[in-house]
């Protein structure tokens, strides 16, 4: 596309095709929430049964995913950055969705390994052969679930650069929301085809069931891949933009008080990369360290463990029909989220109105501060499921849409303080601080889970796992508040990074 003319852009209809390139980085998230949450809906009814597993030996799946996504997303970042946006992405839903689906191999991996012949050797082990059949599966869904993290941690960089790429800066938290909000629906969808498709595997005799569920939600990662490798192209060589959006697009870099030279100096600003190891000099990027460290783990204990919570205390399989509704009902709620990433906007607006000129940054803690108060409902969650099961759901979904809000935001204050070049490599940390969150709540809980069950912890009223919950949720519900303070004091105005 030749360069931007003011004139023709002001007598053109703007394409709104960067709302494409949105809903395309919104079916990947959802397709990556969704090849997350496969483990998570059968390995309480399917899984475990079939391998032995304690909570322990879930936990410490999920919490290895957590850590080797962790440290994917510090590199992730940086891969997406050197690599570029469209051949980086194609990278990571590759691998994703290959790591998906080497999951159902892992039974078939157990069985050879261990000389059985059949699935039913599996079930009806005890003593020793159990143990070592736990022990055993357990290595080869680390070895896929590996795979999976390495891919699924390059989804947030690029998409995070994506939007920094076509939206302008006053939009990019809104259309962040948007696409992010794909982890709920991923998670939405999820309990009403993930248990179907096991169990109509399952009474076909294909395997155990979920070994198919793996496959066929993996395979739909390969799909986006045509869609992407078909639409995607920078803005400024998309034939789908024109230059009325492209004008839209680059807002940002039109100032109409900057010369020439000023304009030559924010290019660069915009186009330096910052060494890597650099990056860390910045208070900018310990705050977003710490936001997401104290948070992220939050979502992941959510998305990884309501579904074992709701059998646990409430005795409900999640393929059972009130089951499959609970954990729709959830993640119906956290759908609000896609109206968190707008409030900053609304704030700027509302300030404008007075005369006010307040930058996004601002904007967005304000926005965030609300957001931090939401979780804390979460420590009464474990008390009012004595009220009723439908309880602690609900505040679970409204914690679980104000952590979509609050991230959305956190992820876009990367993109007011970090030049353009950085701003995956900066995301890849805050990913790698998430997964380390993620890893520590999530093998302290299955660690704290078993130990409650078999001592009978008493927490107040609550005995058992249930008292281990209610120890989880009240961590949950202060992260927000600590993560907003630790955020403030580190930046406690706006203040971009300009790289010489």
């Amino acid at each position: 596309m030749a360069n931007t003319s003011p004139l023709a852009a002001a007598n053109q209809k703007m394409t709104n095709f960067r709302w494409t390139i949105c809903l395309l980085l919104f079916l990947a998230t959802t397709v990556n929430y969704m090849d997350r949450q496969v483990l998570s809906l059968t390995w309480k009814e399917f899984i475990s049964p079939e391998f032995h597993w304690t909570d322990s030996d879930y936990g410490t799946i999920t919490a290895v995913f957590s850590i080797v996504y962790a440290i994917a997303n510090l590199l992730a970042g940086r891969f997406i950055d050197w690599m570029g946006t469209k051949k980086g992405y194609l990278w990571a839903i590759g691998v994703w969705s290959a790591g998906a689906c080497l999951h159902a191999a892992c039974g078939w991996a157990t069985e050879h390994t261990l000389g059985l012949h059949e699935a039913t050797d599996l079930l009806g082990a005890t003593g020793e052969l159990a143990l070592m059949i736990s022990t055993v599966s357990v290595y080869f869904f680390l070895a896929a679930r590996t795979i999976l993290a390495l891919g699924e941690a390059g989804n947030f960089p690029a998409a995070i650069k994506v939007t920094a790429e076509y939206f302008p800066k006053r939009d990019r938290a809104y259309a962040t929301s948007i696409f992010n909000a794909g982890s709920a629906v991923g998670a939405l969808v999820a309990p009403f085809t993930i248990g179907p498709l096991a169990r109509f595997f399952q009474s076909i005799g294909w395997g155990n069931g979920w070994e198919m569920a793996f496959i066929v939600i993996g395979a739909l990662g390969f799909v986006w891949m045509g869609f992407w490798v078909f639409l995607y192209k920078e803005p400024a060589q998309n034939p789908r933009v024109n230059e009325a959006e492209l004008a839209y697009i680059e807002q940002d870099n039109d100032t109409p008080d900057e010369s020439a030279r000023e304009k030559a100096e924010i290019e660069d600003c915009e186009t330096a990369t910052i060494p890597f190891w650099q990056c860390f000099k910045y208070p900018q990027t310990w705050a977003v360290f710490f936001g997401k460290f104290l948070t992220d783990g939050v979502w992941w204990f959510f998305l990884f463990w309501t579904p074992a919570y709701i059998t646990d205390v409430f005795e409900l399989s999640t393929s059972s029909g009130t089951g499959m509704l609970m954990i729709f009902v959830l993640y119906l709620i956290t759908m609000l989220s896609i109206y968190g990433g707008k409030l900053p906007t609304i704030l700027m607006n509302r300030a404008a109105a007075k005369g006010i000129e307040e930058n996004p940054y601002s904007a967005r803690m304000k926005a965030m501060f609300i957001f931090a108060l939401f979780p804390l409902l979460a420590l009464f969650a474990q008390p009012l499921a004595e009220v009723s099961q439908w309880m602690p759901i609900i505040i679970i979904g409204i914690a679980g849409a104000a952590h979509q809000s609050w991230s959305a935001n956190i992820y876009s204050v990367v993109g007011d303080m970090f030049p353009k070049s950085t701003i995956a490599t900066i995301i890849g940390i805050g990913g790698m601080a998430g997964g380390i969150g993620s890893f520590c709540i999530n093998k302290g809980s299955g660690v704290l889970f078993d130990y409650a069950a078999q001592t009978q912890l008493s927490m107040f009223s609550f005995t058992g796992k249930p008292a281990g919950y209610f120890i989880v949720f009240c961590i949950c519900g202060v992260a927000y508040l600590l993560g907003w303070c630790i955020m403030k004091l580190l930046v406690p105005r706006y203040k971009k990074i300009e790289v010489a």
